[in-house]
Parts: C-alpha cells; sequence; structure tokens
C-alpha cells in the first residue's frame, strides 16, 4: 500500500489540492552535488535538506500553518572542488538567477513569505536575498542554515564539517540504504590554514578541497549511529518547524516587535 500523499510536499500533491489551497509561506530546499567521503552519497546535502523540510513543514502542518516544500535545489556553489570527480559546481552568478526565477514562480502563486532551507556551507544566499527583497518587495524573504539551528556538540563526540559524524548519522537515520559501511570511510583528517586567523570565524578564505582533505571529508564518522541521527534530526527539524510558524504568523507588512 502506498504511503498517504503530503499536501505539504508540491512534488507529492497535485493541483485539485493546490488549486484552491492557502500557504502561510514556501519552502526551498537547497543541497548540492559533492563527494561526501567514501561512505556518504553525493546527494547527502540535498538528501539531508528535503528530509528535514518535509518533516518541519509536517510538524507545522500538525500546528494549523501551512506550508509548501518546493524539490529540492541538487547544486550548489562548489568552486573549491570543482576537481573532484562527481562534483557539480553552480556559480553563486547562477545560483541567483535560477532562485529569482524560482521566487518569481511563487510569487505568481499568491504566497508571500517564503523560507529558503540551505543545507551546504559553500552557498550564501544573503546578497541574494538583499538584491531579491528589492526586485520582489512584496515578499518576506528569510535563509536558514538548517546544520547551525541547533548545538552539535549536544549530540555528537567528533567536530567537523563535512561528512562527519554529524551527516552520517543523520543519513543512517533518513537514507541507511546509501551509506556504505562505516569501515569503509576514511577518517576526515584535515589540514587547516598556515595563517591562525584564516581558521578563525571571523577571517575567510575558501578552502581548495582536494589539498585539504585526503577523502574529501572533514571530521571523523567513525562513531556515527542512526540513534544519534535520529535524536539530532528530530531536534533541529523542531526548531526549523518553530520557525516556519514563527514566519507565518508575522505581520507581513511589520514584522518587528
Amino acid at each position: 500500500m502506498n504511503r498517504m500523499i503530503r499536501p505539504f510536499v508540491l512534488a507529492e500533491t497535485n493541483y485539485s489540492q493546490i488549486k484552491d489551497a492557502a500557504f502561510s509561506l514556501a519552502i526551498i530546499p537547497w543541497g548540492a552535488t559533492e563527494a561526501h567521503n567514501y561512505h556518504l552519497p553525493y546527494g547527502t546535502d540535498s538528501y539531508e535538506s528535503y528530509a528535514i523540510a518535509c518533516e518541519a513543514a509536517r510538524l507545522a502542518w500538525e500546528n494549523e500553518v501551512k506550508s509548501l516544500v518546493l524539490p529540492c535545489v541538487p547544486f550548489g556553489v562548489n568552486t573549491g572542488q570543482v576537481d573532484i570527480a562527481g562534483t557539480v559546481n553552480m556559480y553563486p552568478s547562477t545560483q541567483a538567477a535560477l532562485l529569482g526565477d524560482i521566487l518569481e514562480s511563487i510569487e505568481n502563486w499568491g504566497i508571500q513569505k517564503i523560507l529558503l532551507l540551505n543545507g551546504h556551507g559553500g552557498n550564501d544566499f544573503k546578497p541574494m536575498l538583499r538584491e531579491a527583497g528589492r526586485r520582489h518587495p512584496s515578499l518576506f524573504l528569510a535563509v536558514a542554515n538548517w546544520y547551525q539551528a541547533v548545538e552539535k556538540s549536544s549530540f555528537f563526540e567528533h567536530e567537523g564539517d563535512h561528512a562527519d559524524e554529524m551527516e552520517t548519522s543523520l543519513m543512517l537515520h533518513i537514507h541507511p540504504e546509501l551509506v556504505l559501511p562505516l569501515n569503509l570511510a576514511g577518517e576526515g583528517k584535515s589540514r587547516d590554514f598556515a595563517a591562525p586567523s584564516l581558521n578563525e570565524k571571523w577571517a575567510w578564505s575558501e578552502r581548495k578541497w582536494k589539498k585539504v582533505s585526503e577523502d574529501t571529508g572533514i571530521g571523523n564518522p567513525k562513531k556515527a549511529t542512526n540513534i544519534k541521527g535520529k535524536d539530532y534530526f528530530e531536534a533541529v527539524s523542531t526548531k526549523i518547524g518553530q520557525l516556519i510558524q514563527e514566519i507565518a504568523a508575522l505581520d507581513h507588512e511589520n514584522p518587528y516587535t
């Protein structure tokens, strides 16, 4: 028996359910296509972003807040990884153009609040939303990086930011069939910049992935478990679900206290 169609997931629902529906906001999940160590799939960021968006929307729906999750955009900014086989890079200018087209479509549907749910560290949507806000003044635009929504140290032992314990645990929960045995994974060892300030959050330079990591991972995934992934998934989805409800309740004309 097929599971029930989710009316808050655009790719699953249909025109008979959409044409007269009144949605409070639209959610655009955005991922990437890139290598994730030896054990995780190239679509990891996209799988994660979409799963969290759908679960957060479900939680909001149960509280009578109707949001609509769009299909996940599977390509992100990967300029530091273009020399790694299988990586698909989308330049920021291309990303901005694509985002503009998506926003125009959503605006035509009559939805005025939009949350962009980002799952890839190479994507930086703030400048794009600033410009889009000028081009679409009737829209309320927000972006959230789901991987920053809750403190990871409460769930995981090892730090990292790519194909690490967190991402591996999350994938073991949402798509275990796509995760290879952890004894096949690299240890995710990485190199820091020789300039110490560039390893701190207030200064930045793009990492060239082949020079930073041998296995493309950053962070040891060996302690990952599906239980950790489930707990983290639920915590993040709850936090994003709350954000959806808060944005839906905002006064569009005066969203400030």
